[in-house]
């Protein structure tokens, strides 16, 4: 198993689809403002976040329970930016949606610049054949509100592909998240 380059994720986005929307390069400024980047680096993409957020609130003093999710666990926000509060945390989605061939498995850590702010994204691996947005989850590990930008770099993904095809893939055994759109809840 080996990381994928900048070569094969342009081919695979621009021939295949793997990757829509799709910047072929890294980006740093749009329309004359520095952005966090995004697009293709050397051996992954950093994608963006899209303006659709669900900040976690306590306001019902419901138990998290992953298995029986109360919806009203969250506040729906959209804008071009989103204030998590301290010690809490949000969830969004990822403007690109993905296309995951079958022997690939992808994953996905911060960028440097919501890390060194104390704003850690979680995302659970990418597997083969699995398509769709990317629920993204930021953590806010400070004791200070933490803002997290609309249609900037919030993540990188790095695309692994594998020795041989796997058996069986997230498509065949009909995964609960697969070509989920927008902000995608726990499901069980």
């Amino acid at each position: 198993m080996g990381v994928k380059s900048d070569t094969w994720i342009r081919r695979m986005s621009t021939e295949h689809g793997m990757i829509e929307p799709f910047a072929p390069d890294l980006v740093r400024e749009v329309d004359g403002q520095r952005v966090v980047s995004f697009g293709t680096s050397s051996y992954g993409y950093d994608v963006r976040c899209a303006d659709e957020f669900k900040v976690f609130t306590n306001a019902y003093s419901n138990v998290v329970d992953p298995k029986n999710f109360d919806t009203r666990s969250y506040v729906d926000i959209q804008g071009d930016h989103c204030i998590i509060p301290p010690n809490s945390f949000a969830l969004a989605r990822t403007i690109e949606h993905f296309r995951i061939p079958r022997d690939v498995l992808v994953i996905c850590l911060g960028k440097s610049t919501y890390a060194r702010c104390g704003i850690i994204v979680n995302v659970t691996p990418l597997e083969p054949e699995w398509e769709g947005h990317v629920t993204l989850e930021f953590s806010n590990t400070t004791n200070l509100p933490a803002k997290i930008h609309a249609r900037e770099g919030v993540a990188q993904m790095i695309f692994f592909g594998a020795d041989e095809v796997c058996e069986t893939s997230y498509r065949d055994r009909g995964g609960k998240y697969q070509g989920q759109r927008g902000v995608t809840l726990p499901r069980t």
